[in-house]
């Protein structure tokens, strides 16, 4: 991506994992053939993280490209929070925001 340019992280190496340990359908959507590699078999991993490139050749972390938070250091899916406090019977509509 361009300098500045926001777009989804993805990692690779040789220190990358070769998927999920018994989920080959999440191991098959996070981690894909990596185009700019030479090597035969090698991967990215798709973060989910959203970043641009800085004018210093730094990464800037912008935030997720889902709704997932990061929480204590657990990540949280809102919408999984959202969905079980609409589950008591005295409420009918939740919203549940990170600051």
């Amino acid at each position: 991506m361009p300098v500045g340019v926001p777009g989804e992280l993805y990692i690779g190496g040789l220190g990358l994992a070769r998927g999920y340990l018994n989920r080959p359908d999440l191991t098959a959507d996070k981690f894909i053939p990596d185009p700019f590699s030479n090597q035969t078999g090698a991967r990215l991993y798709r973060t989910g993280d959203l970043a641009y490139h800085r004018p210093d050749g730094n990464l800037e972390l912008i935030g997720r490209i889902d709704h997932q938070v990061k929480l204590r250091g657990f990540r949280v899916e809102l919408g999984e929070v959202e969905a079980a406090v609409s589950e008591h019977p005295a409420v009918r509509e939740a919203v549940v925001l990170a600051r």
